[in-house]
C-alpha cells in the first residue's frame, strides 16, 4: 500500500482542524495516510485542538512552534524535513480534500512513474454556505510532458492551481526543493513549474479533488495595490524559473510571459475607468510595471484603449462602455466573416 504524507500548516485556524483532518483520514481507501499538523505559534487554542486530534488518531502528529516562523518555513519543514512517504501534499487547515481524492491521486502516481505530481479541479466555496457536493467519478486523466506544461503556464501567465488539489511524488519534491522565501505570494506558482521541470504532470479529469475556502478578508479584495503585488510576484516567479530551470527556448518564454503580464496590467488600469475606481486602483504603478516589463506594450491595442479611456475620463466612461463593447463585437464578427470569405475563395 502506497503512503502519503499530508502537511497541515495552521495559524489561528484550530477551529477548522477537525473537519480538515477528517477529510484526510476518512473516505480515502487503499492509502496509508499520515498527517502532520504544524501550528506556527498560534495565539489561540489551535495547538491544544491539534493535540486532541493527535491523541485520538495515531495517524496524526503535531508540531508546535514556540515562535512564529511564517508560512514558507512552515511549509518547507513538513515537505522537506518531515515527509518520508511515497507521496506528499500540503493542505491548509482551513481547506479540505474530497472523498477519495488521495486514493485517486495515489492510484494515478502509482500507474504513471514518470509523473512528478498530479492535480485536479478544486471547489472554491464560501464558508457561509453549505459545502457543495463533489464529483468523485472521473473521466480519465491527462499526462503532459513537464516542459510542455511549464510552457502553458508562461503562455497564460497565471497560476492554475490553488494548492490542496496537488499530490507530489516525494522524491521529485526533494529533488526540486521547497518553497522560496523571496516569493511569499507566488511561491506556489514557481514551485509547480520547478517540479514540472523535473518530471511529467498529471491531471485527473471530471473529478473534484479539494475544497478551497474563500475568506471574506481575501487580500485581493481589501488591500490597495494587491493587483500590482500579484503581477510583480508572478513576474518574479517566472523569472526565477527561467534562471533555475533548464527549459527549451527561454528567450521565447520570457518574451511571451512579459507581453501577457504587461497586457494584464494595462487592462486592469483601463478597467478602473470603466468601473469608476481610479481612486482605488494604482493606475500609474500598473502602467509603469507594464512599460518596464514589456516596453512594446505602448504600441499595442490595449494601450490605445487605455489612452482613450483616460481622455474620456472615469465620469463618462461607464456610460460609453456598452457602445464600445457593441462596436468591438461587431468588429470581431466582421473579421470572422472576412476570414471565412477568404477561405471560401469567393
Amino acid at each position: 500500500m502506497s503512503s502519503i504524507g499530508v502537511v497541515v500548516p495552521c495559524y489561528r485556524y484550530g477551529h477548522f482542524l477537525a473537519e480538515c483532518v477528517s477529510s484526510l483520514v476518512e473516505n480515502q481507501p487503499g492509502v496509508d495516510v499520515r498527517v502532520l499538523i504544524i501550528d506556527d505559534a498560534s495565539p489561540d487554542d489551535s495547538a491544544e485542538l491539534a493535540g486532541e486530534l493527535a491523541r485520538s488518531d495515531p495517524r496524526v502528529e503535531v508540531r508546535v512552534h514556540a515562535e512564529n516562523r511564517g508560512h514558507i518555513r512552515t511549509y518547507n519543514e513538513g515537505l522537506m524535513e518531515w515527509a518520508d512517504t511515497d507521496y506528499v501534499t500540503l493542505v491548509s487547515a482551513d481547506d479540505l480534500v474530497t472523498p477519495g481524492a488521495l486514493t485517486r491521486a495515489v492510484d494515478f502516481l502509482d500507474a504513471h512513474p514518470s509523473a512528478g505530481f498530479v492535480y485536479g479541479h478544486p471547489i472554491h466555496f464560501d464558508p457561509a454556505d453549505p459545502l457543495p457536493p463533489a464529483r468523485t467519478r472521473g473521466r480519465g486523466c491527462t499526462v503532459w510532458p513537464g516542459h510542455r506544461w511549464v510552457a502553458g503556464r508562461f503562455r497564460q501567465a497565471h497560476n492554475v492551481i490553488t494548492t490542496p488539489e496537488v499530490v507530489a511524488r516525494t522524491s521529485v519534491q526533494r529533488r526540486a526543493g521547497g518553497y522560496r522565501e523571496d516569493l511569499p505570494h507566488a511561491g506556489d506558482l514557481e514551485l509547480w513549474m520547478r517540479l514540472a521541470s523535473h518530471a511529467d504532470v498529471g491531471y485527473l479529469k471530471g473529478v473534484d479533488q479539494a475544497y478551497y475556502r474563500v475568506h471574506g478578508q481575501n487580500m485581493s479584495r481589501t488591500v490597495f495595490g494587491a493587483h500590482l503585488t500579484d503581477l510583480v510576484q508572478r513576474r518574479d516567479a517566472f523569472l526565477a524559473v527561467l534562471k533555475t530551470c533548464d527549459l527549451p527556448d527561454p528567450q521565447g518564454l520570457h518574451r511571451m510571459v512579459s507581453r501577457r503580464l504587461a497586457h494584464e496590467a494595462v487592462w486592469r488600469a483601463s478597467r478602473a475607468y470603466d468601473r469608476r475606481r481610479t481612486d482605488t486602483v494604482p493606475i500609474a504603478e500598473l502602467l509603469d510595471f507594464a512599460r518596464t516589463t514589456y516596453p512594446a506594450i505602448t504600441r499595442s491595442a490595449v494601450y490605445a484603449g487605455y489612452r482613450m479611456r483616460r481622455a474620456v475620463g472615469p465620469g463618462t466612461m461607464p456610460y460609453l462602455q456598452p457602445l464600445i463593447w457593441t462596436a468591438v463585437a461587431s468588429h470581431a464578427r466582421d473579421r470572422l466573416w472576412w476570414a471565412s470569405w477568404r477561405r471560401r475563395g469567393v
